[in-house]
């Protein structure tokens, strides 16, 4: 690249907050080296996991650029790189050094957004394991749904679950992993159940293939509602936490499978170990995926022809707005940054 060339990006400054996030000029990161790409970015999504980043509640280096989703197309790649060409659309991975297998990560330190630089810009420079191909015909935006909220239903439900046809499947909400997970289920054949307090994203859903829907505000004891309606789900995508996980347990069917996704809710509370216990059902915590399960996820939702759900993109500029949409919850599926 020509020196003295430059790209825009965003900037984090500590110690966080939505006044804190500024547009800035950056030196272009040049060629890649041997074995990396270099990505023309256009796309980003929004995570809860960005939020904390963002606001501060998960502190990061001063300056970083945020966000862990990423999309856009290869423009370079480096010596010894066989998997990637100029040209192809790709999107990036959560967690870039954990490319198969079981988890070999525990916390954020390796992770875009977070512990290193994120897609907040409009070139990247890293290895070739840092992303994968992007589905085809999707468009920046959608692809870039996929790094977080798409994977994780997607290792909840299928590599995690084993989910299969006939299952009964209880999402919690209607935010980016709750409509993944309504989508995947529905797609492979199982019986939906999704909860909300707003009438309007519940008609929604149902338009997307819920089979049931419960407003949670007008039926407060929504788990034991679920088991009495159909014997517990044999999955629960459990987005809240400590304040949901009672319900989830109550909802759970016997030797069912709930997985523990986020803490929208809070980070610590009272778990009903017991009735737990009695159910004998299996809670497993995770977070997101590896980079063969999200190659696995790309061919899946080309088989399927799964198409994303954006309520709304916001040019890079309005990152701020962007969060505060999501911060008021008004959002349906995924919000998305485009540049």
């Amino acid at each position: 690249m020509p020196e003295g060339k430059t790209m825009k990006a965003i900037e984090l400054h500590a110690p966080g907050g939505l006044d804190h996030l500024r547009l800035v000029d950056r030196p272009d990161p040049g060629a890649p080296g041997a074995g990396q790409i270099r990505v023309r970015l256009h796309a980003s999504s929004l995570n809860y996991h960005d939020y904390g980043v963002v606001t501060g509640s998960a502190p990061s280096a001063d300056r970083r650029i945020p966000m862990s989703d990423g999309a856009g197309i290869i423009e370079a790649v480096g010596d010894g790189v066989t998997q990637f060409k100029p040209g192809d659309r790709v999107v990036s991975c959560f967690f870039p050094t954990w490319l198969d297998g079981p988890p070999t990560v525990s916390d954020f330190s390796s992770v875009p957004g977070d512990g290193v630089d994120g897609y907040a810009r409009e070139v990247a420079v890293c290895s070739e394991h840092a992303f994968t191909l992007a589905p085809r015909d999707y468009t920046h935006e959608q692809a870039a749904t996929l790094t977080t909220a798409g994977l994780t239903a997607w290792r909840a439900l299928v590599v995690n679950g084993k989910l299969k046809a006939g299952d009964v499947v209880l999402v919690l909400g209607t935010g980016g992993v709750s409509i993944f997970a309504l989508q995947i289920a529905r797609a492979m054949g199982a019986t939906v159940i999704v909860t909300s307090s707003s009438d309007q994203k519940l008609e929604r859903a149902r338009s997307l293939g819920a089979d049931i829907t419960i407003n949670y505000r007008q039926t407060p004891d929504w788990g034991k509602r679920v088991y009495e309606m159909c014997g517990g789900a044999d999955h629960v995508i459990e987005v809240g936490g400590p304040g949901t996980l009672p319900q989830s347990i109550a909802a759970v069917r016997v030797n069912g499978h709930i997985a523990l996704i986020g803490v929208l809710t809070g980070k610590a509370g009272d778990v009903p170990t017991a009735f737990l216990m009695a159910k004998q059902a299996r809670l497993q915590g995770l977070i997101v995926g590896s980079r063969r399960e999200q190659m696995e996820f790309v061919r899946a939702i080309e088989a399927i022809k799964l198409v994303p759900v954006v309520d709304r993109s916001f040019d890079l500029p309005q990152i701020a707005d962007a969060f505060r949409m999501q911060e008021s919850n008004a959002h349906f599926g995924k919000i998305c940054l485009s540049f």
